[in-house]
């Protein structure tokens, strides 16, 4: 078990080294941290994305107000804690993903250095999550059929730009056709109620979209008859730079390929003995079908045995065996390659955020 580590100032949970590699106010998993676990991230060693500080908000005087002109009393109505939970609740397994993860690559694999926190590829995690599903809350306040986004917004404090403006609390709108489908309003993960550092006392859920449309600490929800724009979906997750449109991309949805090593980077390896190398593998476009191994910095490839059954919305972890025959540094990789065909490039088109980056890293390792 790791040494206790202080909390930053961000977050509530303590983040031992062992564990997390600490950037400001967010902290990502160690890969080598998830080796031995299950296919879901302990809560404690789950990676923490905070535009500011995590706030510490009571259940009971909790409440979530479900407002505006997409429903038939725009005033809305108000659930609490309790009526939120007596509600039909469903538990799902999904992995909640940083748009950003992977981003440091852009600059240390590419040369193509983007804005934003430098993450490699631990801002990820699977958890069950428990709720009710933001459809029947929906209904329940009346939506209308003319409604076309659904902005929720969360309770954590304004946020405000290195050069001092202020663009209020995270907010993110989703189209209603989403809203309606598969969405939840979490207050449980993994068995537990939900922390603080994800959440508590409840959370929007999106499975496999990018991390910000998940919002934490939700306090309300918009819904609009009319398009609703956001910081958060017009200044960033959207794809700017020179392959796209001066306006940038549609807003980003779904994630992209992933795969990752459960070692450590500069990890040694003693020569002429066999090592099982372990990793997980992810798509926010289908199930992972597949995930090829290279253990000579590309050379040549071979199939990683899959451990888990696919599964849409989640990962799945994989071995390998591996007896290195000579002392010297390699690197290895990981490509996957998921049910739509989709598999990992050599290279991920550069934009000014270090969004969706979804190449195959290249794993320093040496052998000894």
């Amino acid at each position: 078990r790791a040494a206790p580590g202080a909390a930053t100032l961000g977050t509530v949970k303590p983040l031992p080294e062992e564990w997390f590699r600490v950037h400001g106010t967010n902290a990502e998993t160690r890969f080598e941290a998830l080796r031995g676990t299950g296919r879901h991230t302990p809560v404690e060693r789950f990676f923490v994305r905070n535009h500011t500080s995590t706030p510490l908000i009571d259940k009971d005087s909790w409440s979530l107000r479900v407002w505006g002109s997409g429903l038939r009393r725009p005033a809305g109505r108000e659930f609490s804690y309790d009526e939120l939970r007596r509600l039909p609740s469903v538990t799902i397994s999904a992995l909640v993903e940083c748009a950003g993860n992977g981003r440091s690559y852009f600059d240390t694999q590419q040369g193509e250095p983007a804005s934003g926190t430098s993450w490699r590829l631990g801002a990820v995690g699977s958890a069950r999550w428990r709720g009710a599903r933001l459809a029947d809350v929906l209904r329940l306040a009346g939506v209308r059929r003319d409604a076309v986004d659904v902005q929720p917004r969360g309770l954590d404090a304004d946020y405000v730009t290195d050069d001092g403006t202020n663009l209020g609390r995270v907010r993110r709108p989703l189209p209603v056709e989403k809203a309606l489908d598969d969405v939840v309003l979490a207050y449980e993960m993994n068995g537990e109620p939900l922390p603080a550092d994800h959440g508590h006392p409840v959370r929007v859920l999106v499975p496999s979209w990018v991390g910000i449309a998940s919002v934490k600490w939700v306090g309300d929800i918009e819904v609009s008859a009319e398009p609703l724009y956001s910081p958060w979906n017009t200044d960033f997750y959207r794809l700017f730079g020179d392959a796209y449109p001066p306006e940038g991309s549609a807003p980003l949805t779904r994630q992209t390929v992933k795969s990752a090593f459960e070692v450590a980077e500069g990890q040694e390896f003693t020569a002429d003995r066999t090592h099982v190398l372990s990793g997980r593998s992810w798509s926010g476009g289908g199930r992972v079908t597949s995930v090829e191994v290279s253990t000579d910095g590309g050379a040549s490839w071979r199939p990683a045995r899959l451990r888990d059954a696919p599964r849409p919305d989640n990962w799945v972890r994989w071995t390998v065996t591996w007896r290195p025959r000579r002392a010297g540094s390699t690197q290895l990789l990981a490509r996957a390659t998921d049910s739509r065909g989709v598999r990992q490039p050599d290279r991920t088109v550069p934009n000014d955020q270090g969004y969706l980056f979804d190449a195959v890293v290249r794993h320093p390792v040496s052998v000894v």
